[in-house]
């Protein structure tokens, strides 16, 4: 039986559709309907994407719930699951080849990328594939992962097809297990805050650095270790994440910090001190971005940093240009 072209298109669009509402509906909550745009289809699962999708947003609180580890089956695929979450929770060691810093995923994504506010892999999955400024083009979710130990980790990224990215891939699968495809559920990014109306100030983020975060993450930024191996990742300088990272970013370090800093007191600073400890750390050097261009700094931040959110590479600070790297 044939079909007319509106008649197929309408039902690629409804199902979807559908099955978000149903996902809703389940939990008592009403998706609020938003009208066609320019953006619709195009969606990131982090805080570093360039446009946003457009899909249907709750009118509720509620927080997707992914599943538990006794949920999972004794079989191949159990297996690597858990392999996928070791990876991601202790990187350094799991997948020491790719990593070239002291950070572990579960760093930035915290509570074993389950945590709602700090970009979960549960509300990551079922956004790709997506178009992303950060590369304008089209990325699978294995892609988004491969970035993320490029630049994050500043590593080196995994073929696509190595056992790192599916057991990585198979972990963020099952989290997201019985999740809406295509849907901006609640809590799946770190959060927007309002940037201070004055402008951030780095005099009052260094106090409130050495008042909140040095007691974990060092005097001067180097982390903490235990027998060689980070227990409290380094924040700026030669093992934390480089200039092409996402929580280069003030406006996104300032949103993560709010939600989940200082370590179980998230919500305790207010959004101005956030944004002055964002900017204080962010204003130290770090390792180069891998995108530089022609050896310029300054042609680096024109190209991929000017527009990019609230940023310092490039940026005279005390009198020094920020993005020269260290290694």
């Amino acid at each position: 039986m044939n079909f007319p072209a509106k008649v197929l298109i309408a039902v690629v669009v409804a199902v979807p559709l559908l099955a978000a509402k149903t996902w809703y509906e389940e939990r008592g909550m009403t998706p609020v309907a938003k009208a066609p745009s320019a953006a619709a289809g195009v969606a990131d699962a982090h805080p570093d994407a360039g446009v946003a999708a457009a899909p249907a947003k709750p009118s509720g609180p509620l927080v997707f719930t992914p599943p538990q580890e006794s949920e999972l089956p004794d079989n191949a695929f159990g297996v690597l699951v858990r392999e996928g979450r070791d990876i991601f929770v202790n990187t350094q060691k799991n997948a020491a080849d790719y990593v070239g810093n002291g950070l572990n995923c579960t760093n930035c994504h915290l509570d074993q990328g389950r945590k709602a506010g700090s970009a979960p892999l549960w509300g990551a999955y079922g956004m790709y594939p997506a178009y992303r400024k950060k590369n304008n083009k089209v990325n699978t979710f294995a892609e988004r992962m491969q970035g993320c130990f490029e630049f994050s980790m500043n590593g080196k990224a995994p073929a696509s097809d190595s056992h790192v990215i599916k057991a990585l891939s198979t972990y963020a699968y099952w989290l997201a297990t019985t999740a809406p495809v295509g849907v901006d559920l609640p809590g799946r990014l770190y959060p927007v805050i309002p940037a201070p109306e004055k402008g951030y100030d780095l005099v009052k983020g260094k106090q409130i650095y050495a008042d909140q975060c040095a007691i974990c993450h060092g005097a001067e930024g180097q982390g903490q270790k235990s027998a060689d191996t980070y227990v409290f990742p380094p924040l700026w300088g030669k093992d934390s994440y480089n200039w092409g990272a996402g929580m280069h970013r003030i406006n996104t370090a300032a949103g993560f910090i709010k939600q989940n800093m200082p370590l179980g007191k998230g919500g305790s600073l207010t959004d101005a001190q956030a944004w002055d400890v964002a900017a204080y750390i962010n204003s130290q050097e770090r390792p180069q971005d891998p995108r530089l261009v022609d050896n310029s700094v300054e042609k680096t931040r024109k190209k991929y940093h000017e527009g990019d959110g609230v940023n310092l590479y490039g940026e005279s600070v005390n009198g020094v240009i920020l993005g020269q790297g260290i290694k």
